[in-house]
C-alpha cells in the first residue's frame, strides 16, 4: 500500500526477507538481545522492525535524515505497542553522529548506505564507529565494488534519494580504498560475500586488536601437494 503512492527508499521486492536477512547477518556476528545497535540510515525500518522486536528495550537506535521515511515506518510498519515497550530512539542528523544517543554500541549496521555515500561520508561513519562503540564492536556494511566496468565514485555528495534529493542512483567504491581507510583507523575488514536480496557485498569491520584470528589460507597447489602426500 505504501509503495503504491511513494518510494520506500528500497525496492519493494524482497522487502520483508531483505530485512530479516540483515538480522541474520547480525546474529552470525554475535548479536544477542542485550546488544546495543546503531542502525545508520534506518529508513522505513526495513531491518529496524526485526531488530526492535528482537532486542531488549532501549537497545536499538536509528539515524535517519529523511524524517518522512522514518515517520512512515514508525506510524505504519512498527506496531505502536512494540514501540512503547521497546523504546527505540532515533535522530535525524546527516553527519552519522552516533554520539547523540550517549551510548557505546556493540554493533553498527549500514545496509545499502555505502552504495550511496561519498568517501568523506564513509570516513565520517568509520570515525563515528570508533568514537561510539565498544572495544569488541562490529560494523556490518554493504557496498558495490568498483571495477574496470563500474567507475569508482570520487564526488563528495550523496548519490540517490534522500532528505535532499529525489533522484535515484547507486555508486561504487574500490574495496582497496575501504581497506586502506580502515587500516588508517586500526580496523580490519573481512568480506562476507553477497546478500541474496540485492546482490550487495557485505563487509565485517572490527578493531584490529580485538578481531578474531583467521586461519591462514595456503595456495591451492600447496594444499593439493599436502593432500597427495598424506
Amino acid at each position: 500500500m505504501l509503495a503504491a503512492t511513494q518510494f520506500l527508499g528500497v525496492p519493494l521486492e524482497h522487502f520483508e526477507s531483505g530485512g530479516r536477512e540483515q538480522l541474520t547477518y547480525l546474529l552470525r556476528a554475535g548479536l544477542n538481545p542485550h546488544s546495543k545497535v546503531c542502525d545508520v540510515g534506518c529508513g522505513v525500518l526495513r531491518a529496524g522492525y526485526w531488530l526492535i522486536h528482537f532486542l531488549d528495550a532501549g537497545c536499538y537506535c536509528g539515524i535517519e535524515p529523511h524524517t518522512a521515511r522514518l515517520k512512515m515506518g514508525l506510524e505504519t510498519i512498527l506496531e505502536q505497542d512494540i514501540r512503547q515497550a521497546k523504546r527505540p530512539r532515533f535522530d535525524a542528523n546527516a553527519t552519522f553522529d552516533a554520539s547523540v544517543f550517549g551510548e557505546r554500541f556493540d554493533f553498527f549496521l549500514a545496509y545499502s548506505i555505502w552504495t550511496h555515500a561519498s568517501k568523506p561520508q564513509i570516513r565520517m561513519m568509520l570515525d563515528a564507529f570508533l568514537r561510539c562503540s565498544t572495544d569488541d564492536a562490529v560494523f556490518l556494511a554493504t557496498f558495490l565494488p568498483a571495477s574496470w566496468r563500474f567507475q569508482d565514485y570520487v564526488e563528495d555528495a550523496w548519490r540517490g534519494t534522500s532528505h535532499e534529493s529525489s533522484v535515484p542512483g547507486c555508486i561504487r567504491h574500490r574495496l582497496s580504498w575501504i581497506k586502506a581507510e580502515c587500516a588508517l583507523r586500526e580496523l580490519l575488514v573481512s568480506p562476507l560475500g553477497r546478500d541474496t536480496s540485492h546482490d550487495q557485498y557485505w563487509l565485517e569491520i572490527r578493531r584490529r586488536a580485538t578481531a578474531p584470528a583467521r586461519k591462514r589460507r595456503y595456495p591451492y597447489w600447496l594444499r593439493r601437494l599436502v593432500d597427495l602426500r598424506s
